[in-house]
């Protein structure tokens, strides 16, 4: 099981760097299955959540509209649960599975959790976005299979190309 994953501090980092990353992927000809969250919507708010599916960039999102000024974000947990389907159906045939965030609701076991642990038993690459709050849960679901990789496009391809190419 190769599971590695990237967790920066600075805001939006790990999204600039897994969507470089899937970009880099597709022009190298790599087969992904997963969730990147565009970082091309500087207009967005910060609970406005929109994931771009792959391999084809489809995008969903997964917030509830809430009134002007309402505080807080609100999670559509039927629309993350759909995107979960999809991405499950993606699965077969994909080279490698690329997962957006690693978070609260992945930290309560629920989410893109059962679609990580499929790839893990296909034996497929997985690289994950850690949130920094919750690297320590990651680490408890991943154990030691999970190792860290920079927040640095180029090494994250360059893992994960290596990783696609040694399964052949």
């Amino acid at each position: 099981m190769q599971i590695r994953y990237i967790c920066s501090d600075e805001e939006r980092r790990t999204d600039a760097v897994l969507s470089a990353v899937a970009e880099g992927a597709e022009d190298l000809g790599l087969r992904l299955c997963g969730t990147v969250q565009p970082v091309d919507r500087p207009d967005a708010g910060h609970c406005d959540i929109v994931l771009a599916l792959l391999p084809d960039f489809q995008r969903r999102s997964i917030s509830l509209e809430l009134p002007p000024g309402t505080v807080g974000c609100r999670l559509d947990a039927g629309a993350l649960e759909q995107v979960v389907a999809e991405v499950q159906s993606r699965l077969e045939g994909a080279q490698a599975l690329l997962v957006n965030k690693f978070g609260k609701q992945e930290a309560a076991g629920r989410a893109l959790v059962p679609v990580i642990g499929e790839a893990c038993a296909r034996g497929l690459p997985v690289l994950v976005g850690v949130a920094p709050q919750w690297r320590e849960a990651f680490l408890g679901f991943a154990g030691d299979a999970a190792l860290p990789l920079p927040d640095d496009a180029g090494l994250a391809l360059d893992w994960l190309r290596q990783s696609c190419l040694a399964r052949i």
